[in-house]
């Protein structure tokens, strides 16, 4: 059966009406990103970050995929599928995906503030003086900018093994995880879904330039022909 790897990215949520990561101006949900995805940020105000993404988890627990998630866990049926995603929340698993890897963690986990490997599920809010039990207080399971990305050797290990690349809902432009198609081997058949492409002179590539719902829908008619 063969491998076919996805790197997915803010697009493919942003039809289930979670807002993608930052918008022109730099900012995300009206705050400086350096205020709520950074470890200097949560020691300066703790209280900002955690309600920062009490929200975001709210926000994530009335949301449902769209069809681009269910499709790609349709395609289980017919390849290994291997899913690496920038994005935090949880819709590819709810669609069915079994073999997801979250790059910058999970917005449904917390952890331990202290940096140890305590990891829980999180499905209400976080308060300042919520602990773990080693004591420390209880942040998001998120990789802030500025921290190690623990999934990023795991990702790279299975582009390497990729039959087929699908690129989908990700601009290229955040890295580490930017990176990664450069990792799948040059017989891999790539497919980039987006509207607007950001891979300028790369004939190698097959883009599909809709949106990730419509996208997914032409890429199976596709695969599924081969």
């Amino acid at each position: 059966m063969k491998h076919l790897v996805v790197l997915s990215g803010a697009g493919i949520s942003a039809e289930s009406g979670i807002k993608t990561f930052r918008d022109a101006n730099g900012l995300w949900e009206g705050h400086d990103v350096m205020e709520v995805a950074t470890p200097e940020g949560f020691d300066h105000n703790p209280n900002l970050v955690l309600e920062f993404y009490n929200q975001r988890r709210r926000q994530l627990l009335e949301a449902k995929p769209n069809s681009a998630h269910f499709d790609l866990a349709e395609l289980e049926q017919h390849y290994r599928v291997s899913i690496i995603t920038q994005n935090v929340d949880d819709l590819h698993e709810r669609a069915g995906s079994t073999n997801v890897y979250h790059l910058h963690g999970e917005l449904l986990k917390s952890r331990s503030s202290n940096g140890s490997s305590y990891i829980e599920t999180c499905l209400t809010d976080i308060n300042l003086g919520d602990t773990t039990p080693d004591g420390f207080q209880k942040r998001p399971h998120i990789v802030w900018f500025g921290e190690d990305v623990p999934m990023m050797d795991e990702a790279i290990a299975l582009c390497e093994t990729a039959d087929i690349l699908l690129i989908i809902g990700t601009s290229l432009q955040v890295y580490p995880a930017a990176g990664l198609m450069h990792y799948a081997p040059s017989s891999a058949v790539t497919y980039y879904i987006d509207p607007k492409p950001n891979i300028a002179g790369n004939s190698n590539i097959n883009v599909i330039t809709q949106n990730a719902t419509e996208g997914m829908k032409t890429l199976q008619t596709q695969l599924l022909k081969n």
